[in-house]
C-alpha cells in the first residue's frame, strides 16, 4: 500500500512544480486564458486528450463495460464520429482566434446568444467537475480505507484542483497534460494483456462472460446506443474546452495536425480502457467493485498485479494514471467555464477596463467559487454515467446545433441560436426533473433527454431562422473559408 501511495505523491508534487514553474510567466489575459497562444501541435495533442479522457471514460465508461461489454463502446464511438467533423473545423476555429465560445456566439448572432451560452457552459461543465472530484474521492478511499472516506476524498480532491487550476492557467493545464497523457497511454496499454493474461486468455474471458459481452449492441436496444452515441458526439463537437484549445495553438496548421494525432489517442485509449473493464469483469465478477463498478479499472490497479516487484509497480503506475487523468480532466473542466464569467461577464458588462492584474485576480476567485460549486454538486451523485450523459447532453442540445450553424450554414439567425440554446437547455433540466417522471409513463420517463432535447433545439434553429432576417455579410465574414 505504501507503494501506491508514494506514486499518487510524486504525481501531485509534479502537478503542482510544473504549474508553479509556468506561474511567472503569466503576465497578461492571453497568457492565462489561451497560454498565450503558443501551445504547439505535440502538447494540443495531449492537452485535448486529457481534457476529453477522464471520469466519464474511466468510471462512466468503465461502469458500462463492466455491466454491458464491448457495448459501451457506442459510448466512445460518439467521441470518435465527432472528431472526424472537428478535423474541418479546427483550422477555422484558430482562424477566429478569440478566448471562449460564447465569444463566437455574439460574434456570429448576438449578447443574448452569448449570455445564454455561458448560462449552458456552466451547467454543464461543473458538472462534469464534480464527477471527476467522484472518481478522485474514490481512488483516495481505495487506497487509504481506513483513513478517507470516498466524500472525505472528494474534499481533499476539490481543494487540490482549485489550487492547481487557480495558479497558472491554460498554460499549466496543457503543459501538465503531455506527461499525464503519456502516463496513462504506457500504463493502460502494458497493463492490458497482462491482465487478460492472468485471466487466462480471451478464449477463457469470453467463455466467462455473457455471449452480449461481445456483441455491436450487447444486450442494448437501438435507442439505448444512439443515447450513448449521440450525448458523446455533440459534446465533442461543440466542446468549449476543445475549441479554447484550438485558440490556445500556435497556427492553424498546429490545431489541424493536433487533431490527428487526437484522434489516434483516442481511438486507442478508449477502447483499452473498456478492454479493461470486461477483462475485469471477468477476473472480479462479484465482491465490493460489483456493487461498485465504477470503480473497476482502479480496483484492477490495486488488487489484479500480485507477485513480483515490476508488476506491483505497473499495479501503481495504472492506479496513479488513473488519478492523475481524473485530475488534469477536473483542471480543464473547471478552467473553462472561469474563462467564462470573466471573459463574457465580468470583462463585457461589468469592468471592461480591467487591468491584466485585476482580471487575473478575478479569474483566479471564479475557479474557487466554481470548483466550490463543483464539489456541492459532487457530495449529491449516484451514478457517474448518468451524471455524464446529463452534462453531455445539456451542451450537446444546447450548443453543438449553434456552433456547427456558426461554420457551416450561412442562414442561421441571431434569433434561431437564441431560442435553440434557451430550449435546449430547459428541455434537458426539466427531463431530469422530478416532474418528467412523475407525471409522463416510464416508457417515455426513462429514456435519457437527448433526443428530446436535441429535436427541440434543432427545430427551433431551424425554424426560427427561417422565419426571421437572414445575418449580415459582416458577421459571416470572421467564419467563411477565405
Amino acid at each position: 500500500m505504501n507503494l501506491y501511495a508514494i506514486v499518487l505523491s510524486v504525481i501531485v508534487v509534479t502537478l503542482l512544480t510544473v504549474s508553479l514553474t509556468r506561474l511567472g510567466k503569466v503576465k497578461t489575459k492571453a497568457d492565462y486564458l489561451v497560454a498565450g497562444r503558443s501551445l504547439p501541435a505535440f502538447v494540443l495533442v495531449f492537452t485535448l486528450l486529457s481534457s476529453w479522457i477522464g471520469s466519464g471514460s474511466l468510471l462512466g465508461g468503465a461502469e458500462n463495460a463492466y455491466r454491458h461489454g464491448f457495448a459501451a463502446l457506442w459510448q466512445g464511438g460518439g467521441g470518435w464520429a465527432g472528431l472526424l467533423l472537428i478535423y474541418f473545423i479546427a483550422p477555422r476555429a484558430r482562424k477566429f482566434a478569440q478566448f471562449t465560445i460564447p465569444d463566437l456566439l455574439e460574434a456570429r448572432y448576438n449578447q443574448a446568444a452569448r449570455v445564454l451560452g455561458v448560462i449552458a457552459i456552466l451547467f454543464c461543465y461543473t458538472a462534469v467537475t464534480s464527477y471527476q472530484f467522484v472518481g478522485g474521492g474514490d481512488i483516495l478511499h481505495l487506497i487509504f480505507p481506513d483513513l478517507i472516506t470516498p466524500d472525505l476524498g472528494k474534499y481533499i480532491i476539490a481543494a487540490f484542483v482549485i489550487v492547481f487550476t487557480a495558479i497558472a492557467g491554460m498554460a499549466s493545464v496543457a503543459y501538465m497534460d503531455v506527461a499525464i497523457g503519456l502516463l496513462a497511454t504506457f500504463t493502460m496499454i502494458v497493463a492490458l494483456p497482462i491482465l487478460a493474461h492472468r485471466a487466462g486468455g480471451w478464449a477463457a474471458i469470453h467463455a466467462s462472460l455473457p455471449a452480449t459481452h461481445f456483441q455491436v449492441l450487447g444486450d442494448l436496444s437501438f435507442v439505448q446506443g444512439l443515447e450513448l452515441f449521440l450525448p458523446t458526439c455533440l459534446l465533442l463537437l461543440g466542446n468549449q474546452s476543445m475549441y479554447q484549445k484550438f485558440f490556445s495553438a500556435k497556427s492553424e496548421k498546429d490545431a489541424t495536425r493536433a487533431v490527428v494525432g487526437w484522434i489516434i489517442g483516442t481511438v486507442i485509449l478508449e477502447t483499452v480502457i473498456v478492454a479493461l473493464a470486461v477483462v475485469g469483469s471477468s477476473l472480479f465478477p462479484s465482491g465490493e467493485v460489483h456493487a461498485r463498478p465504477r470503480e473497476i479499472l482502479a480496483y484492477l490497479g490495486l488488487h489484479g498485479f500480485s507477485g513480483s516487484g515490476p508488476l506491483r509497480l505497473l499495479g501503481a503506475l495504472l492506479m496513479g494514471a488513473i488519478f492523475a487523468k481524473i485530475i488534469s480532466t477536473a483542471n480543464n473542466w473547471l478552467f473553462s467555464p472561469s474563462t467564462n464569467l470573466v471573459n463574457d461577464i465580468y470583462l463585457r458588462y461589468i469592468n471592461p477596463e480591467a487591468t491584466n492584474k485585476k482580471t487575473l485576480a478575478i479569474s483566479r476567485l471564479m475557479v474557487v467559487l466554481l470548483g466550490l460549486w463543483a464539489l456541492y454538486q459532487s457530495l449529491h451523485i449516484e451514478s457517474v454515467l448518468k451524471k455524464s450523459l446529463y452534462a453531455y447532453t445539456i451542451y450537446g442540445a444546447a450548443l453543438t446545433p449553434v456552433i456547427l450553424a456558426t461554420f457551416y450554414w450561412r442562414r442561421a439567425t441571431a434569433a434561431g441560436a437564441v431560442a435553440s440554446i434557451a430550449v435546449g437547455t430547459f428541455v434537458t433540466v426539466f427531463w431530469d426533473s422530478g416532474f418528467v417522471h412523475a407525471h409522463l409513463p416510464a416508457v417515455v420517463s426513462e429514456r435519457d433527454a437527448i433526443l428530446p432535447a436535441l429535436v427541440a433545439s434543432l427545430l427551433c434553429l431551424v425554424l426560427v431562422s427561417l422565419f426571421t432576417e437572414p445575418p449580415t455579410e459582416k458577421q459571416l465574414q470572421p467564419f467563411s473559408e477565405g
